[in-house]
């Protein structure tokens, strides 16, 4: 992790990635969060945590944070992530509700 400033709660979401921490991961969500990997839509716990078992935080993924913006309810983090599953400069996307993500997107940085 950087010294960008980087609103709650994605702060916490990044450490807790980081640290392959994956029920915080999960707890991070509404109940109807969605998850946008590159197209493809994982939505609500159990289809984020079969998702992210393979290609998320079971994949030891971690995120070098490069860029913050932060505009209303969306926080967009771009950085280099590395994992067992993919690598390379990627976009993350944040829309929180009620101190929740709602939604993460990802996509090429």
């Amino acid at each position: 992790m950087t010294d960008h400033q980087i609103p709650e709660p994605v702060a916490t979401l990044l450490e807790r990635i980081n640290a392959h921490d994956e029920q915080s991961f999960l707890d991070a969500f509404t109940d109807d969060g969605v998850v946008d990997d590159w197209g493809r839509t994982f939505t609500g716990r159990e289809q984020i945590k079969a998702w992210s078992d393979e290609e998320f935080i079971g994949s030891r993924g971690t995120l070098a944070v490069a860029e913050v913006e932060a505009a209303g309810s969306t926080v967009t983090v771009v950085g280099d992530w590395r994992s067992n599953h993919a690598n390379g400069r990627s976009k993350f996307v944040f829309e929180v509700a009620d101190g929740r993500l709602a939604q993460m997107t990802i996509r090429e940085g």
